[in-house]
């Protein structure tokens, strides 16, 4: 006998408009595998993040109370005619963890908070309660009179110097580590204040700044280097107080004292690439003396279970913890033992036993970010939801991947429906069903050109169809390098003192398992130096007032070039400056706020979504004004830029490396955080590729490429070669690979069982010889 409930084996989408979606309509299968693909651009995340997962969270929200949902931030409706048979919705995405200065691995997943209870149990000797193991929680002292509530008694108790244990170290904080300033790189000592002596950035003498330093008595046009000892001490440590500059109360402050406060209190990872090369520079972070930069007491420290304190433990690969709790006798804790157990394993089932659990959060990459996010899934005990993933295979070595694949299997066995954005050809082969999105990117795309199950994929004339069959060959010729890059004894966290000849002039692909020190070895000896820029997988930084044209640096000589046709000032012609509409603030769109309910946005008024005020319209260059610039698409940019009427060639230089990227469909004004990952990935690259050069490290610039985009990325990395650039690119794509001149490959496994130069050599001879895992991948991939 069949029940009604039986019938709602299907999500029901009708009319999704999201973004670029043009009337999408689907239907997918739950407790079932569904891999979305495309062209980065096409619409996937729309469809599957902005649609159905946003619809399916905004739900839950609702069931809150009002007062719970004034602090959630509920996301409003997604444009859909209709959404039914949802279930909830568990996203696990691409966005780093945070980078706290004190959040580590063991913080962000609980097991350092299960092994603090494991060592207030069973440590000796008995130092106190977990939070005594914590270095987020400092000892405190308190005095004075305590008032208790209890069943509407009032219970007072004087205090007297009574200890609220904590296990961080007093004098690093629970960071593990103290800094000190290398004052080379704070002045120049044979330059005066007024010729730019201070190297600090922002710290120009044109402004506020060189009045402040005057008003504070400081010689102006006099060397640092020949200041007295009290002057030097004022200009560097000065405590902040007041003082007066041309009947102005201002503050003046030591340069170290406010670079300590605004520079310095952040983690290292967040800081914006400017400022992180000054501190590199400027400041030495060393092991904190009193802890040795285990950022704990030294009475945390004396308590041990089987010879360890927990600092060691926390710094061992988690392979070898695993095997050191399960080594344990535990009685008396076994429901924590074997909880933390199944954590251990499940890091080792991810393919991240190589990490410790004292590892900064703050250095994970995107993938492994999502893969950890993952842990907490693997034992849930929930079933009939919806997990979303977006790329989980990113930052995988295709040795890797069919591990991944099984774990997506599992999910889908627990009767859960899975949904996955994904490139990669591996993964998009153990869907049960196959929705395709395109048939392009930006406004060309938006439909879905394909719905069914793999097999008919493979027939399917669309662009994912034809290519999912393209394997790269290996090239006949490989370009003769021109001189070579040395790095000798590098030991970057897990690399075994590596000595190895990166060669120039060629394109260069280093390889190997997650793990195996590649990206240790690139960015520890290379990405450092002078003549290199490195491309990393950190995410942009942009508000929604943030777009291509701002963050490429298009907008600035465009700006200057309307300034000059029309004989007014640049600011004008910025949305964030005096140009801007008043109502909108050059938003062009009013946001609305409703209390608990959602934030609405609605199209300006005044100025109808265009973003500037009607008088800075009327300026027009070749026949445009500056908003109908913003509406065109990189490559429409691109060709009026180059025209007679409107020839402007900085903002064309520009404009043709972001279509060299695959970039020409995106507007130059559309919002960066409404980019996809992989949209994001090639604007940085082509913002960064206008710098001045020799040598570009890309960490995986496949990220979020569809396998159409990846050709064009290779015939990109081509042009700058033959330019005379040294490209070095750490990636595990194996067209990639194949199409490299020199592989170097790093293993052979992962943490402490890699760390070494496994292979140095030709794709054809790494082919040839088999020798290593990614030799063998790389031979199936090729065909060999």
């Amino acid at each position: 006998m069949t029940h009604d409930a039986d019938d709602h084996d299907l999500i029901r989408v009708r009319g999704a408009r999201e973004h670029n979606l043009r009337d999408v309509d689907v239907d997918l299968p739950k407790r079932r595998l569904t891999v979305f693909t495309g062209v980065s651009g096409s619409g996937k995340s729309s469809l599957v993040f902005g649609t159905i997962a946003a619809e399916s969270q905004r739900l839950i929200n609702e069931t809150y109370s009002a007062f719970l949902q004034g602090f959630m931030g509920s996301p409003s409706r997604p444009d859909v005619d209709v959404l039914e048979g949802l279930t909830t919705a568990i996203v696990v995405d691409q966005e780093r963890l945070g980078a706290n200065p004190r959040s580590t691995v063991g913080t962000v997943t609980d097991a350092y908070a299960m092994l603090r209870i494991l060592f207030s149990r069973l440590g000796e000797p008995y130092v106190g309660p977990q939070t005594a193991f914590s270095f987020n929680v400092p000892t405190r002292r308190a005095s004075g009179v305590m008032t208790t509530e209890k069943g509407g008694r009032v219970e007072k108790r004087v205090a007297k110097g009574e200890v609220y244990l904590g296990g961080m170290c007093p004098r690093c904080e629970g960071t593990g580590t103290v800094k000190d300033f290398d004052l080379t790189a704070i002045y120049d000592a044979d330059k005066s204040l007024a010729d730019g002596a201070l190297l600090v950035p922002g710290y120009s003498m044109d402004g506020w700044y060189g009045r402040i330093f005057s008003g504070a008595g400081l010689p102006m046009t006099t060397p640092v280097g020949q200041f007295t000892d009290e002057q030097r001490e004022l200009l560097l440590r000065g405590e902040p107080r007041k003082i007066d500059v041309d009947g102005t109360n201002l503050t003046y402050e030591g340069v170290l004292t406010k670079v300590q406060k605004s520079m310095l209190s952040k983690d290292l990872e967040a800081m914006q690439p400017h400022v992180r090369r000054f501190v590199e520079r400027a400041v030495t972070f060393t092991p904190c003396p009193e802890c040795g930069g285990t950022r704990l007491t030294r009475a945390a420290l004396s308590c041990r279970i089987d010879g360890r304190n927990i600092a060691e433990v926390a710094a061992l690969q988690i392979t070898d913890l695993a095997d050191w709790v399960r080594g344990l006798d535990l009685r008396g804790v076994g429901p924590l033992r074997e909880t933390l157990q199944h954590t251990l394993d499940s890091f080792v089932s991810l393919g991240l036993g190589y990490l410790s659990l004292d590892r900064a959060s703050g250095t994970l990459s995107g993938g492994e970010s999502q893969r950890i996010k993952m842990l907490r899934h693997l034992g849930s005990a929930l079933t009939d939801v919806t997990y979303v993933f977006d790329e989980p295979t990113i930052g995988l070595h295709p040795h890797d991947i069919e591990r991944m694949n099984a774990l997506l299997l599992r999910l889908r066995d627990k009767g859960n429906t899975v949904l996955v954005v994904e490139h990669k050809p591996e993964t998009i082969a153990i869907a049960d069903h196959v929705v395709d999105l395109g048939p392009g990117a930006g406004g060309a795309g938006g439909e879905v050109v394909f719905e069914g199950d793999v097999e008919a994929l493979h027939s399917a004339e669309t662009l994912t169809g034809r290519h999912l069959h393209y394997r790269a060959r290996l090239k006949d010729e490989v370009r003769e390098p021109t001189g070579v890059i040395e790095i000798r004894g590098a030991t970057t966290h897990n690399l075994h003192d590596v000595d190895v000849d990166v060669p120039r002039g060629v394109l260069t692909v280093v390889t190997g398992v997650a793990g195996s020190g590649k990206s240790s070895l690139i960015h520890g000896s290379v990405a450092g130096r002078d003549d290199t820029v490195a491309i990393d997988q950190g995410p942009i930084k942009g508000s929604r007032r943030s777009n291509p044209a701002t963050y490429s640096g298009v907008l600035e000589p465009v700006r200057k070039a309307f300034a000059k046709a029309n004989g007014v000032k640049p600011g004008l012609f910025s949305a964030n400056s005096e140009g801007a509409c008043p109502t909108c603030s050059g938003n062009g769109v009013v946001f609305t706020e409703l209390g608990f309910m959602d934030t609405v946005s609605s199209p300006c008024e005044e100025c109808e979504g265009r973003r500037f005020q009607a008088s800075v319209l009327e300026y027009t260059l070749g026949g445009k004004d500056i908003s109908e610039v913003f509406e065109m698409s990189v490559a429409e940019a691109a060709a009026f830029f180059a025209d007679d009427e409107a020839r402007v060639p900085a903002a064309q230089r520009v404009l043709d490396r972001l279509v060299d990227v695959g970039l020409g469909y995106i507007t130059l004004g559309q919002p960066l955080t409404s980019l996809s990952g992989g949209e994001r990935q090639r604007l940085k690259l082509a913002a960064q590729m206008g710098e001045n050069a020799e040598v570009y490290v890309l960490d995986e610039p496949t990220t979020g490429l569809h396998l159409a985009d990846v050709e064009n990325l290779l015939a990109l990395l081509d042009r700058l070669v033959d330019s005379g650039v040294t490209v070095l690119v750490i990636e595990h794509h194996q067209a990639v690979m194949a199409h490299a001149d020199w592989i170097i490959d790093l293993g052979p496994g992962a943490g402490h069982e890699g760390g070494r130069v496994v292979f140095e050599g030709t794709p054809a001879d790494l082919v040839a010889s088999a020798s290593t895992l990614t030799g063998q991948h790389l031979a199936r991939y090729v065909g060999r």
